[in-house]
């Protein structure tokens, strides 16, 4: 099996890098594969210490067929990190598995990566292989849905070369194609919310937009079942602020079987997403929901 490259975006935190990168050593498959880390730099002076401290631990790192560190000399900022060191890696190697410091995964993660991309090398359809899945209590151990997701994530150039950076242009095809309830997954979730507040200036979001390209191409993404991973940023020391209950999920210690399913989104995964989704919204949330016009059943 051919390993894809794997890259990992860091920034100050070397207690949950090391987490991630003992885990991805437990892979089979790890020592074939070459590491690419990005290192961000320093915000400010407050930021100094922990940069210095995480990068003295990235150049201890061994066990991988080769490691590679980027140093930033400024700070990039989390999505134009992720947005530069994918474009380089995937437009060189062709294809890419991405990971960002606060992710400890399964065993049986790169497997099915690996798999994943070589089994829709070709499937114009299908635009990445995502590792995550939230905690839901699905049939099967695989299913598609519509758009992209950030969380253990891979892809090949001709998907990535589909992501579009620009906000605005993709706010407003989304509202032109009449897509806004679905790219909101059913009204369960605002991410139209999150594209406008891109616009703004509020975040600084790319995989909103990697979302967004991905919807407005009507690609799908394959997932597995359980999770082959978990998020462990969640505690305070996280870049951009998410809600924790959106995270917890079971992680499989079982190797993935990647079985044939039709080249569609699968229904009863999109419907246990979108009430999986709205669960987490808070009472306040949902009742301006329902004066807008009905809550989801």
């Amino acid at each position: 099996m051919t390993t894809a490259p794997i890259v990992l975006f860091v920034y100050k935190r070397p207690v949950h890098t090391r987490n991630t990168v003992e885990s991805l050593l437990r892979n089979p498959g790890s020592a074939e594969s070459e590491l690419f880390i990005y290192s961000d730099g320093p915000r400010n002076a407050e930021a100094e210490p922990a940069v210095a401290e995480l990068r003295q631990y990235l150049r201890s790192i061994t066990g991988f067929k080769k490691v590679t560190i980027t140093e930033r000399e400024r700070n990039f900022g989390l999505a134009n990190n992720i947005m530069d060191g994918v474009t380089s890696i995937v437009n060189r190697y062709g294809q890419v598995i991405v990971l960002e410091d606060d992710m400890v995964l399964s065993p049986y993660f790169l497997e099915f990566m690996n798999k994943g991309l070589e089994k829709y090398r070709d499937t114009q359809e299908v635009i990445s292989i995502h590792g995550y899945c939230y905690p839901i209590k699905y049939s099967r151990p695989v299913f598609f849905l519509k758009g992209a997701d950030c969380w253990g994530w891979a892809t090949w150039k001709r998907g990535w070369d589909l992501f579009n950076p620009d906000s605005q242009y993709l706010l407003n095809e989304i509202r032109r194609k009449g897509l806004s309830y679905t790219f909101n997954m059913d009204d369960s979730w605002d991410y139209i919310g999150m594209l406008k507040d891109q616009i703004e200036g509020r975040i600084d979001s790319w995989a909103v937009r990697w979302y967004a390209s991905a919807l407005l191409e009507n690609k799908l993404t394959l997932y597995a079942y359980p999770s082959l991973l978990e998020n462990i940023g969640f505690d305070g020391s996280e870049t951009h602020k998410q809600d924790p209950a959106l995270t917890g999920t079971f992680v499989t210690d079982r190797s993935i079987v990647l079985e044939d399913i039709p080249l569609v989104e699968t229904k009863e995964a999109r419907k246990l997403y979108c009430r999986h989704l709205y669960r987490q919204l808070g009472v306040k949330a949902k009742i301006k929901r329902w004066f807008k016009g009905g809550i989801p059943g």
